[in-house]
């Protein structure tokens, strides 16, 4: 299966440190992010788990769930957690999934799918492209999809940042630039007509381009 952008991301039910979650039920009416690890007690991945968990109301704040993965089991994950407290200086306290079984990881493209066996005896570099972030819309579709090497560290200020954009275009018929952040002007989409443009930008827009309309972010 491959997944593509604006597609509805595979369900699936999995054990975690929250209990069984049936992922579509757990998403429900909010956007969500899924971020994967490659194994449980890695450094990179400590420091990532840590940053989201001191970030954690800035995506509650966005209507939008976080859930972890990594390919060791749940009491693994509930071990880790505690080095994570204690390195980071914050508990974790999304759910985080064990894929013992490497079902998802598989589902989602993360592992081929013919790969066999179970995370016995895998490393992370066995498992070195389980590095995903998915972010899903309310609709259950896949917004987005990045992977990371194991050496780099996410970024999930910039996650912010693109989920902050996808919530504004989709409820306003605009785009936003590169290096856009919250408050900064934005574009008007080609789709609209100047004079459609005139009904929902009354305060006007500035036109560079016929087909680049700069405009102030519209107000929620």
């Amino acid at each position: 299966m491959t997944l593509k952008l604006n597609e509805e991301a595979p369900n699936f039910t999995a054990n975690s440190t929250h209990g069984e979650i049936d992922f579509h039920n757990w998403i429900s009416d909010s956007w969500a992010i899924l971020f994967s690890h490659p194994k449980d007690f890695t450094p990179v991945c400590t420091t990532e788990l840590g940053q989201v968990a001191n970030m954690e109301q800035e995506f509650v704040k966005r209507n939008c769930k976080v859930i972890g993965l990594s390919v060791d089991s749940v009491e693994s994950h509930v071990s880790w957690e505690k080095d994570i407290e204690e390195t980071q200086g914050a508990r974790v306290s999304f759910p985080m999934i064990g894929d013992t079984d490497l079902a998802v990881s598989k589902l989602y493209n993360m592992l081929p799918a013919d790969e066999c066996g179970t995370s016995e005896g895998r490393t992370a570099a066995n498992n070195s492209t389980v590095r995903s972030v998915f972010i899903l819309g309310p609709d259950k579709k896949i917004k987005l999809m990045l992977t990371y090497p194991m050496t780099t560290g996410r970024n999930f200020d910039e996650i912010l940042r693109v989920l902050d954009s996808m919530q504004l275009t989709s409820t306003h018929k605009v785009a936003t630039p590169a290096n856009w952040k919250d408050g900064d002007d934005v574009i008007i989409v080609p789709s609209v007509t100047d004079e459609e443009a005139k009904e929902s930008f009354p305060d006007g827009w500035e036109t560079l381009k016929p087909y680049l309309r700069v405009v102030k972010q519209p107000k929620e």
